[in-house]
């Protein structure tokens, strides 16, 4: 809402209408609250009771506001109209559907975010190509500048290719110190993680981290980047971050760069809140070798053969937030505490049941559903749980639909 409070302000004060921030949000509020009003239908309402009483035409409104090109460095507030001459660096994912395109554009002098509504029919940018952009204007968001193109602005392609600046404004971070969309940033990091992937445009997805934590990677076919490897440090320079589903990601662009490091990068602690919508054969109780440690199968070790093997508790869980599976691997300690059953319970109960798969179900039943946040070290397949800590208040719809989901595959 503040994004288009903002948006009607900055309209009303380029004719020198001066409206409080409060009245614009008051109206907005009570229609997209109250009356569920659409989001474009309730900016569209507001805007017209202002209009009516200021007695300004909508003409007036939206007439265009400048004749002089511009480059992107020339942005040095908010309200400013600009005619730009850019390239299209990168298209975010996007769910919200006021929004038609989200992404990244610059031009020799930097780069901004911009984002074209819906409700302009304006026609698609695709990322690569340069355009001329007339009659955008500028807003600030989180203290960060961003372009809007609205329903007076006119999008032309145009075969030169407009060159971009090389320096971009990147900053060495950790990946726990990001902190935004629009960043451009360097990091070293390893690759814990590789995911499967059928999206023709994207050449590989994933994880890394380092020792602050981890986040979503997506390296795109059309950069001819060389590939990463599982288990391999990297120093990536010139990523761009954008946020999906309110989480962190980054982004390797035709300007990025991979250096592979000689040096091991270490894993920090990465934390994960999804639903629990499994839990797989191998959890419950089990029996692990006495020499190595190592889990039975049919009272075997990989290593040493047929051993009488020692009791153990372990819960090999799958979990969804919506974007990514993630294959969570917890212990006896956590899963005596999520159960309420400890080793010893746990025994007596296959004793009596004469049948040890029994634990496993009584943890289907107990856990399958519920969301959790997770505290942990990833690996190239498991999050080795540290803490796991239960979270109410969810939309179980969400994780009924999750199950579901992983039920037909």
């Amino acid at each position: 809402m503040e994004r288009i409070v903002k948006e009607i302000q900055d309209s009303f004060e380029q004719l020198g209408i001066s409206i409080p921030a409060e009245q614009i949000e008051e109206r907005l509020d009570k229609l997209l609250t109250k009356f569920k009003v659409p989001e474009d239908e309730a900016r569209r309402t507001v805007i017209n009771y202002f209009s009516k009483e200021h007695g300004v035409g909508k003409e007036q409104l939206f007439k265009k506001r400048t004749s002089e090109p511009s480059q992107v460095g020339d942005i040095t507030g908010s309200g400013q109209w600009l005619n730009l001459r850019v390239k299209v660096l990168q298209l975010w994912d996007n769910t919200n559907e006021s929004i038609s395109q989200v992404g990244l554009i610059g031009d020799e002098t930097g780069s901004v975010k911009f984002i074209k509504w819906a409700r302009d029919s304006l026609p698609d940018l695709e990322e690569g190509k340069s355009y001329q952009l007339n009659n955008v204007v500028t807003n600030e968001w989180n203290g960060r500048f961003e372009i809007t193109l609205n329903k007076t602005t006119s999008v032309e392609a145009i075969s030169e290719d407009v060159e971009v600046s090389s320096s971009s404004p990147t900053t060495d971070v950790t990946i726990g110190e990001i902190s935004e969309a629009g960043q451009w940033v360097n990091i070293s990091a390893k690759v814990i993680q590789i995911w499967d992937n059928t999206n023709e445009s994207i050449s590989q997805v994933g994880i890394i981290g380092d020792e602050s934590g981890s986040v979503k990677f997506i390296k795109w076919a059309r950069d001819t980047l060389p590939d990463l490897e599982e288990g391999k440090s990297y120093r990536f320079n010139n990523l761009v971050v954008s946020e999906w589903n309110g989480r962190f990601e980054v982004g390797l662009n035709r300007t990025s760069s991979i250096e592979p490091l000689s040096e091991d990068i270490e894993i920090g602690p990465t934390s994960f809140t999804a639903a629990m919508v499994g839990i797989q054969e191998g959890s419950g109780l089990i029996k692990r070798c006495p020499e190595c440690n190592r889990a039975l199968t049919k009272g075997a070790c990989m290593d040493h053969g047929k051993v009488e093997g020692n009791y153990d508790l372990r819960i090999k869980a799958i979990l969804d937030d919506g974007a990514r599976v993630q294959d969570v691997l917890i212990g006896r300690d956590l899963s005596e505490q999520m159960v309420g059953l400890s080793l010893e319970e746990a025994i007596s109960l296959a004793a009596d049941e004469l049948d040890q798969s029994v634990v496993l179900t009584r943890m289907r039943a107990e856990l399958v559903g519920k969301y959790y946040s997770v505290d942990g070290s990833p690996t190239e397949r498991y999050l080795l749980a540290d803490t796991v800590k239960p979270v109410s208040d969810l939309d179980m719809s969400i994780v009924d639909e999750l199950i579901s989901e992983l039920e037909v595959e």
